[in-house]
């Protein structure tokens, strides 16, 4: 199919996608959701009339991962609350650097075991996949959490973990995958730690030289659409320094670079100046996520359920169990801290159940390599977690979040 005939198709599929969205609402379902229902049923009905798509995952991986990604991470970042972030910042730390990669080993081990294939899928496959699977992403629900009145605390622990996951999950991948394509080499735990530091560490040395440069150039310009565009261009800038020049995580830059620029542009703007570039990194993110998660839906096939629906089971208790014992493990330690605000119960289980799998587990999963021969079964359980998070999880939340008494709570 021409690229122009592949255009059409996508728009088309976008627009029935949005017009299908109050159905969505009604039913408690993320717009993501029925981004995938659509691509997919759009998809599968081409095929039928022997009509190809056109669309190959090999063929968008670059547009997700450089430029969607650094847009998704840099708007996270820029519209927290910096003030409510650094008063949870201990607990997100947690909750996102140790924790998740405890989290990773647990998962990898269930996988493992679970699948209990040692030739077709050894250790190293497990651990590349409890690492694809290891970013959390609570857009889908925080989006409808100032409409129920819902604790902010709460939205801030919950977008704040997603920002430091993202950036750890992504670190663990990169040196899980190296080690897999380099089998030769005799990569040590040691090795690993102090790649996973070095990497970690110097995205965000990157992101404070990248965010304060940028600082200095925001302050030449009064105009709106100048400051967007100055906000556009330090993502990336960050983003290309980092992970492609550098070697360092680009994620992390991305995230400390959005940090300031955020601070600096809702101090000195806070008229409609500040209002515009709030509203075009929406639009932004927008148009991303909606292009992203209707990609995977016209790339998810039916072999995948057919072929591979017990490893997608597996991942997904996998990933419920993980999450248990990181968030139900974890919350009794930091309530004993005296320096800490404690988590209540409440909020220990809308972490647990939100912790919904998004765009960054898809950009992962497309990005492995076709050499692995594991990558199929890693790539369909990445799928499946996705769908799963989407169209299981995400509908509970708001009967979740009645039944713990937390709507109508915002005192901010």
């Amino acid at each position: 199919m021409p690229i122009s005939h592949t255009m059409v198709m996508l728009a088309g599929m976008l627009l029935l996608a949005l017009m299908l969205r109050p159905m969505a609402e009604r039913r408690r379902l993320p717009l993501a959701a029925v981004l995938i229902a659509t691509g997919f049923v759009g998809s599968e009905l081409l095929l039928l009339f022997d009509m190809d798509t056109g669309v190959r995952h090999q063929s968008f991986h670059d547009l997700i991962f450089y430029v969607f990604l650094p847009l998704l991470v840099f708007e996270a970042a820029f519209k927290i609350n910096a003030l409510m972030l650094r008063r949870n910042l201990f607990v997100i730390l947690l909750l996102s650097v140790p924790v998740l990669l405890l989290s990773i080993c647990i998962t990898a081990a269930l996988v493992y075991f679970g699948i209990n294939h040692p030739d077709g899928f050894p250790w190293i496959a497990a651990f590349l996949t409890g690492a694809v699977l290891a970013a959390t992403d609570a857009s889908p629900i925080t989006g409808r959490f100032a409409k129920l009145g819902v604790p902010y605390r709460l939205r801030v622990l919950m977008e704040g973990e997603d920002l430091f996951n993202d950036a750890t999950a992504i670190v663990a991948f990169s040196i899980v995958l190296y080690v897999a394509l380099n089998p030769a080499e005799n990569v040590t735990f040691s090795d690993a730690l102090v790649a996973f530091v070095v990497v970690f560490f110097g995205g965000i040395f990157i992101g404070l030289l990248v965010g304060l440069g940028f600082l200095i150039v925001s302050r030449l310009f009064e105009d709106a659409v100048q400051q967007a565009l100055v906000t556009l261009i330090s993502a990336y800038t960050s983003f290309i320094i980092a992970n492609e020049f550098l070697g360092v995580s680009g994620v992390m830059a991305v995230l400390i670079t959005g940090l300031i620029m955020g601070r600096v542009i809702h101090n000195d703007f806070q008229d409609e100046r500040g209002s515009f570039v709030d509203n075009f990194w929406s639009f932004n993110v927008y148009v991303a996520e909606a292009l992203v998660f209707l990609l995977m839906g016209v790339t998810v096939s039916v072999a995948m359920f057919q072929e591979r629906w017990l490893a997608m089971l597996i991942g997904i208790a996998a990933i419920l169990i993980a999450r248990e014992i990181g968030v139900f493990g974890t919350a009794p330690l930091i309530n004993r801290l005296p320096w800490v605000d404690p988590i209540p119960r409440g909020y220990q289980n809308v972490l647990f159940m939100g912790s919904l799998r998004g765009a960054v587990v898809l950009a992962l999963s497309l990005s492995l390599p076709v050499e692995l021969s594991y990558w199929w079964t890693i790539q369909s359980i990445a799928f499946g977690v996705v769908i799963f998070s989407l169209f299981a999880q995400a509908p509970t939340i708001d009967p979740l979040l009645r039944r713990s008494g937390l709507v109508g709570q915002d005192n901010n």
